[in-house]
């Protein structure tokens, strides 16, 4: 992954807007949250393979990270904290943030095929 180009993103939402895509949406403080704060919350929200079409996307500048909106019929897919992104090899939007050890904080990943479901060396 490489740093945010807000145009290069941009582009490649616009690109799959309108289409039948799948998203994966991850966020997490992880299971380290309690590993340095015993008082700490765990949180976390993950789906995987949402199949959806979105009206328009949107990548925003909010000071040091990104976030992502995509405009569904009847609401809105969101992920805020996103600092790196790729378009892969399978043409896939793959957009992350993470935290100041590299730990991963979320993701937001968009397709037009289904994400593996089993482990896959190569997601």
């Amino acid at each position: 992954m490489k740093p945010i180009s807000q145009t290069e993103v941009q582009k490649k939402i616009d690109s799959l807007a309108k289409k039948d895509v799948y998203v994966h949406l991850e966020t997490t403080n992880g299971a380290y949250a309690s590993h340095f704060d015993e008082e700490a919350y765990n949180v976390g929200a993950f789906i995987r393979n949402a199949h959806v079409k979105y009206q328009h996307g949107k990548i925003v500048s909010t000071g040091g990270s990104y976030r992502v909106g995509l405009k569904l019929d009847i609401g809105w897919i969101y992920a805020e904290g996103v600092s790196d992104f790729e378009i892969d090899d399978k043409n896939r939007l793959l957009m992350a943030g993470h935290d100041r050890e590299g730990r991963l904080m979320v993701a937001l990943e968009i397709s037009e095929t289904p994400f593996s479901h089993e482990a896959d060396p190569d997601e």
